[in-house]
């Protein structure tokens, strides 16, 4: 499932696809001679600051710069990603991209000699120059961007922010697009699978230690697939007896379901990158143990690669440690399922803040081996403070982040998010808004489902994710209220694209998601981590290999990650896919339309300790297509976008 982020303030979009204009800075009333990057954190007025500690921490920052000719940039990545357009498919190199968009060495010793004279270490430069790493003292940092650094709480994360505008002088404002690493507060992301697992929280293994994480064990009885078996011990629900839950799909179940298998389409060819934080050290073990076991063939040599940055120690704690490597195993193992011949890229980043998972996106497009990007983590877009709505994205984070998805788009590389486990935001942030990135207009937004593949692997019934728990209570059923669903909804920050502009979404703006794929953890896909059980189960005691479902949009993105490689194989490089998807999602049988069908729900069985009965069991419903305020329906919808892919799809998207 995805993780979320928290962030700064925000704009209404002009551009064709971009939310901002492409000017880098815009005069501050600060100082003379200082142009302003970003203003301070809108929600740093409601949030009381604290006394910082006698000997703070050194701080780090990095300076991301703006590319040449980013209005020509803009018009190449449309061109070379819109079927209609005689530019079609025509992408560049990265050497190609360096010569004509990146930014020059005059900019990077530009940039650097002003750090340095103001104090500041320089660390280093990034992929293609899109950024100057520097760290110092917090006194040092906060003087030499004006931001006059505080020290908050909120939601029981501490951390640094800028209480005044970020500027940088006039003789490189035009040079910089924003500056990030200075709030510490709200711009970093944790993974969430293991709200839904109920891991028992005495367990000995610490996620700061970057070992094996906690373990947790399925409960039985549940199905081999969906239907096999019917729950007629507890009450019927809503006047039906309810099929339990499936012990979690495998891939060749995925496979045939999204017509994969019809298709005969494994990835060969095409690599696929994922990005979280941290690494797992047992990820390649795991996944080759996970496919042989359910049938498939184990990574060849150098099929799977790992480029991870060191990780940071001062953020691992913060970060979850290893509660990330589920996220890691669920990512390596969907792709590889869905596409078993495609390479897998992994990059971990050296931490779960905006600027580290940025980072890697960035080394991802320089390296240009992979054609399409996963990455199942995510930001809301506002937050509440003390009862007031601020955004937690500006102009300036938005413009770095799109200056790697340009780059991404104009080179022949897709950028694929899931668009989140909290349908609407409403009861996770206070606002109803859609996730941030997946609310982009460069990014393929992933949606979720609720799938239900019979016997025979087909699709025999596909609704939207959203879950309303219920539990008994004298032998009845009672609700417990919204649990979690597929994150969708119209942005209030980016206009609306092109591509989606003969797409009735219910308003004039961005609409997310874009395309769908199985999410509900009710009906999720099983995977396999070393762990560690802190008691008995049945795959034994202390640290040992154990699979379990999960579910999650950050389960829909590597999967349609994967598809896409499949879809590659045989026309090379799509790109920026969205244009594409919306041409074939106007009529026809590419995708199927994600409607309310099927059952209300299913049974799900749980260990009352996450491992074992020796605490007894808990039997709930957990339901379909009841997303917040979010609907499926016909057509597009704010669920699952122009719907879940299917081999009509792979065929037409592959031109073949």
């Amino acid at each position: 499932m995805t993780g979320t982020t928290r962030g700064t303030t925000a704009l209404i979009g002009v551009a064709v696809l971009a939310v901002a204009s492409a000017g880098a800075a815009v005069a501050s009333p600060q100082a003379s001679g200082r142009h302003q990057v970003s203003r301070a954190p809108a929600w740093t007025a409601h949030a009381r600051s604290q006394r910082s500690a006698a000997a703070a921490p050194a701080s780090h920052a990095k300076i991301w710069l703006a590319p040449r000719d980013r209005s020509g940039l803009e018009q190449l990545a449309r061109a070379v990603s819109d079927p209609t357009s005689a530019a079609y498919g025509h992408h560049l190199s990265s050497a190609q991209y360096r010569a004509r968009f990146a930014p020059t060495a005059g900019t990077v010793s530009a940039v650097t000699a002003w750090a340095r004279s103001a104090g500041l270490r320089v660390d280093g430069v990034g992929s293609d120059d899109h950024f100057v790493a520097v760290s110092g003292s917090r006194s040092a940092v906060s003087s030499a961007f004006t931001a006059n650094l505080g020290t908050f709480t909120l939601d029981g994360h501490t951390g640094t922010a800028p209480t005044s505008a970020v500027t940088v002088p006039d003789s490189i404002a035009g040079q910089v697009l924003a500056v990030t690493g200075l709030d510490t507060v709200t711009h970093w992301a944790t993974p969430a699978q293991s709200r839904d697992r109920g891991t028992p929280s005495t367990s000995t293994a610490s996620p700061s230690d970057l070992g094996p994480p906690p373990g947790f064990v399925n409960a039985t009885p549940c199905s081999a697939y969906y239907g096999e078996k019917v729950d007629r011990r507890d009450p019927a629900f809503q006047g039906k007896h309810l099929p339990y839950s499936v012990c979690g799909y495998v891939p060749s179940q995925f496979r045939s379901a999204y017509g994969v298998t019809a298709t005969q389409r494994t990835g060969r060819g095409e690599t696929v990158a994922i990005i979280d934080a941290f690494a797992a050290p047992t990820i390649e073990q795991d996944a080759n143990t996970y496919a042989t076991r359910h049938g498939d063939n184990a990574f060849r040599r150098g099929q799977l690669t790992q480029s991870n940055d060191p990780a940071d120690p001062t953020r691992v704690e913060d970060c979850g440690g290893n509660g990330w490597f589920g996220e890691e195993t669920l990512d390596v193992e969907a792709v590889h399922g869905m596409a078993p011949n495609a390479g897998v890229a992994y990059y971990g980043a050296a931490s779960c803040y905006d600027d580290d998972l940025l980072a890697s996106l960035a080394r991802v497009v320089h390296d240009n081996k992979a054609s399409v990007i996963s990455n199942s983590w995510g930001e809301p877009t506002y937050v509440v403070v003390d009862g007031v709505k601020t955004p937690t994205i500006d102009d300036a984070l938005v413009q770095a982040y799109e200056s790697v998805f340009l780059q991404g788009a104009v080179q022949g590389i897709g950028t694929y998010f899931s668009s989140g486990d909290d349908g609407d935001e409403l009861a996770n942030a206070g606002v109803l808004s859609p996730d941030w990135p997946a609310a982009d207009p460069y990014v393929t937004a992933v949606g979720g489902t609720a799938l239900a593949v019979d016997s025979r692997g087909r699709r025999q019934f596909e609704t939207g994710w959203g879950t309303e728990k219920y539990t008994l209570v004298d032998n009845a059923w009672s609700s417990v209220g919204y649990l979690y669903g597929a994150g969708g909804g119209c942005s209030d920050l980016f206009a609306k694209p092109f591509y989606q502009r003969a797409t009735r979404t219910g308003c004039d703006m961005r609409g997310v998601p874009d395309v769908a794929m199985d999410a509900d953890p009710t009906t999720g896909m099983l995977v396999g981590e070393t762990q560690v059980f802190d008691a008995h189960t049945k795959f034994g005691t202390g640290t040992q290999y154990g699979e379990y479902r999960i579910g999650g949009t950050s389960l829909a993105a590597p999967l349609f990650a994967g598809l896409q490689a499949d879809v590659q194989q045989t026309r090379g490089r799509i790109g920026f896919a969205n244009p594409l998807v919306y041409r074939l999602g106007r009529g026809g049988d590419a995708f199927h339309d994600v409607r309310p069908e099927g059952d209300a729900g299913n049974i799900r069985v749980d260990f009352v300790n996450g491992l074992n009965g020796d605490d007894g069991k808990v039997s709930t419903v957990r339901t379909f297509d009841q997303d917040s305020s979010l609907t499926t329906g016909r057509g597009w919808d704010d669920v699952t976008g122009v719907g879940s892919p299917t081999a009509n799809y792979v065929i037409a998207a592959s031109g073949r």
